[in-house]
């Protein structure tokens, strides 16, 4: 069993003022994709400024943070939040909801696409390998914060999560680090390396949508379900499995469409 580091969730605390690793973990994920955008700006449109980038940025962080805490409120805690609407403006407890977040990026891609000439899914393939930079960085906000463990085990990197967290101590699946791993590294590699070479419309948007929706449907077999919800279906289907299931379907349509329909055409590889 691996011993749980002992982080304090408040990175820096001045007098009243405290700053939360996990909303620094946002910042980390913004950055990251602005630094990466601009890498990859050249080759996806050589006329936008860094200027309209940064603009690009900040509308798709506004459709994660206001897409995913509305998607938290609606899809895993709505009761809570109707009896004390005020705890939706307390982000930096948590509770953000990935596909919530997914639907306010593509709702900004699609609004902003349209007044910079650009069509819904060549924003969104020029966007898609930037998003796990942020998955990444949130899972390790969500380990610092001690929720979203996962399950009891007896495998060796099992860890115990503090009292407060898990009143029942038991040695639980690290799954916010599978899911650091998986969400984050693995998918950042496997776009990153896609999108390298010119790809058809749709595609990267594809894979994005396939591989993400596969990493966390597997994830959630060894990730404790919220509790407030438990399991849905068959003593075992989660809200996470639920919600990820149209996103692998939509990823293999995605893929075949734009390998079958349109023609290869270029994209922002780096």
């Amino acid at each position: 069993m691996l011993p749980y580091p002992q982080i304090d969730p408040v990175a820096v605390a001045i007098g009243p003022l405290q700053i939360h690793w996990y909303g620094l973990m946002y910042l980390v994920g913004i950055g990251g994709a602005w630094l990466l955008a601009s890498r990859r700006l050249n080759s996806f449109d050589p006329t936008w400024t860094k200027e309209k980038l940064s603009d690009m940025i900040f509308w798709l962080a506004m459709g994660v943070i206001v897409g995913g805490r509305l998607g938290y409120v609606l899809f895993y805690d709505l009761p809570a939040y109707i009896a004390n609407p005020l705890l939706i403006f307390e982000v930096w407890k948590g509770g953000m909801a990935f596909h919530g977040g997914f639907v306010g990026v593509m709702i900004a891609a699609w609004w902003f696409g349209r007044r910079n000439g650009k069509s819904f899914f060549e924003l969104m393939d020029f966007v898609a390998p930037m998003v796990p930079i942020g998955l990444g960085a949130g899972r390790i906000g969500n380990f610092i914060n001690a929720e979203l463990w996962g399950k009891p085990t007896d495998l060796p990197w099992a860890m115990v999560f503090p009292p407060f967290s898990d009143p029942a101590q038991l040695p639980r699946h690290p799954s916010q680090l599978y899911q650091f791993a998986l969400e984050g590294v693995a998918l950042f590699l496997i776009l990153y390396l896609f999108s390298r070479k010119p790809r058809p419309t749709m595609a990267i948007s594809g894979m994005f949508a396939l591989f993400y929706g596969l990493f966390r449907f597997l994830v959630e077999f060894v990730r404790m379900p919220d509790a407030q919800l438990g399991y849905l279906a068959w003593g075992w289907v989660t809200m996470g499995q639920i919600l990820s299931l149209p996103m692998i379907i939509a990823g293999i349509v995605l893929i075949w469409l734009a390998y079958n329909r349109a023609p290869a055409g270029k994209n922002a590889a780096v």
